[in-house]
């Protein structure tokens, strides 16, 4: 079974971060939209369409967001079949959290790696 295929995202605490994310825009020139991130499209020649994403978004210092990591940011995951993935990381032992997301977004799960980092891991939904 495929396990990671990429990196969907990256998510970090800011204390300010619509400041942050203004700083970002003007200074490095990131397309930061109205909810708040930057989706990073894919664009290769295996890829002419840019079919996929990784996003980079600040988070409150105070979300609960990455609980119960207590780490300043969290990193998204793509994966193939998440719900077997999470299946084969319980049988293993590891920390997986009991809530699973589905929307149009995707599917969401998330596990707790062994210094307490909380990774999210995304399917996308169908062509991306």
């Amino acid at each position: 079974m495929a396990r990671v295929t990429g990196i969907g995202g990256v998510f970090f605490k800011a204390k300010d971060p619509q400041q942050l994310a203004d700083w970002y825009r003007t200074h490095l020139g990131m397309n930061v939209e109205a909810w708040g991130g930057v989706a990073f499209r894919w664009v290769t020649d295996d890829n002419p369409a840019g079919v996929g994403t990784t996003v980079w978004s600040p988070f409150a210092a105070d979300t609960s967001y990455f609980e119960p990591s207590d780490a300043p940011f969290m990193i998204n995951y793509r994966v193939q079949d998440l719900h077997g993935l999470l299946l084969a990381l319980r049988a293993a032992g590891c920390r997986v959290q009991d809530d699973v997301e589905e929307s149009e977004f995707g599917k969401f799960g998330w596990v707790i790696d062994p210094e307490g980092n909380k990774l999210e891991l995304w399917q996308p939904p169908e062509g991306q």
